[in-house]
């Protein structure tokens, strides 16, 4: 991967023609620490899924660690379809995918810079992780109904790690938004994020209400 000074290239007017104009989240140092703390977190979660998924294929009868009750169980969870989605354990692909997160931050730490395609390809990869989450999000409130503890972990990375990414790509001109609505996300990127983790909070909730209660 090619470094560069600029990942927009010949992109039309972005806040990163003002350097000071770009918020303080999207810039190297700051967005860096978001990718390695989000994708430390995630890779965790996945590693011990993982784990726990290879105790159940040397015994059946294993309990899991977030085995709680009934409607808390990573164990039964990992028993449906939907956990093997592509014929292997679904945490496979979180333990790949926030390693590359965990590098790409480590990086910007150390003072690299990417090409404009490189931030476009990951901005795919956590997109189609959000849309992963999302899809399994739903599964386990509206058909599984039951959930996996460490599985809401990732859930919980997969929040920040989107939004700020993909207010940062836009700020930086890799994705093509008008300036306007670039501006608004980047001041609001804090309680946009706030708001989605209240609204799957609620839905858990209100999903499970007769367990809390």
């Amino acid at each position: 991967m090619a470094h560069t000074t600029s990942e927009a290239g010949s992109a039309p007017h972005t806040l990163q023609d003002d350097v000071s104009a770009v918020p303080g989240f999207a810039r190297r140092v700051p967005f860096g620490i978001m990718l390695v703390a989000t994708g430390v977190i995630g890779w965790v979660a996945a590693g011990i899924l993982i784990l726990e998924k290879l105790e159940l294929y040397r015994d059946p009868d294993h309990v899991t660690s977030c085995d709680i009750n009934p409607w808390v169980s990573c164990g039964q969870v990992m028993e449906t379809w939907q956990s093997e989605l592509f014929g292997f354990p679904n945490p496979f692909i979180g333990l790949v995918g926030f390693t590359i997160i965990v590098t790409t931050g480590m990086a910007l730490l150390a003072g690299a810079r990417f090409d404009r395609w490189y931030w476009a390809g990951l901005q795919i990869g956590v997109t189609l992780g959000a849309v992963f989450a999302t899809w399994l999000w739903s599964q386990a409130l509206f058909d599984i109904y039951i959930l996996c503890l460490y599985c809401m972990v990732v859930w919980a990375a997969m929040i920040p790690l989107f939004i700020l990414t993909t207010v940062r790509t836009m700020v930086h001109g890799v994705i093509p938004a008008p300036a306007v609505l670039t501006r608004w996300l980047a001041e609001w990127v804090g309680p946009i994020i706030v708001l989605t983790y209240i609204a799957v909070a609620a839905s858990v909730f209100f999903r499970f209400l007769h367990v809390f209660t």
